[in-house]
């Protein structure tokens, strides 16, 4: 009887263990895809494209994430994106570093630039490895916060 107990004991604990793991591997997929706030779209047309240079952003919206809704102006000026209480759109997120990233305006342009992150920073879906253009309304992904430029 002591034998059927240990065997029956080691197979809840093997079946336990791949129960953890189970779950363990759908909250790292669930992390890694959570691009339900994202938006995947054809690329614009020509004409599309031409368009949206005519448009400049006015707005930085924040689309999803526990700042939903926010709106910040967009004067020209920097805007440093994080966890820090000094940066312009202060984020409490646990994805997103101290000094996430930053968007700055060259020659009439919007640019992205992650600033070192631990979890990186995605313009749409592709991550974000050095100065990028954000055209308007694609998304920026910080953690679990997605925001837009806006006209």
């Amino acid at each position: 009887m002591p034998e059927l107990v240990l065997q029956l004991t080691r197979a809840g604990f093997l079946l336990l263990l791949w129960v953890f793991v189970i779950v363990a591997l759908r909250v790292v997929r669930s992390d890694l895809f959570a691009a339900s706030g994202l938006r995947a779209g054809p690329s614009p047309s020509r004409r599309g494209a031409r368009a949206e240079r005519n448009r400049t952003p006015h707005q930085l919206v924040v689309t999803a994430g526990g700042l939903a809704g926010t709106r910040v102006s967009l004067d020209g000026r920097p805007i440093l994106i994080g966890r820090a209480d000094d940066s312009t759109l202060v984020l409490d997120d646990d994805y997103a570093s101290t000094r996430h990233a930053r968007l700055g305006l060259q020659g009439g342009d919007w640019f992205l630039e992650d600033l070192g992150s631990t979890n990186g920073t995605y313009l749409d879906r592709a991550k974000v490895t050095g100065p990028t253009r954000v055209p308007l309304g694609v998304p920026i992904r910080i953690g679990k916060t997605v925001i837009e430029l806006r006209s």
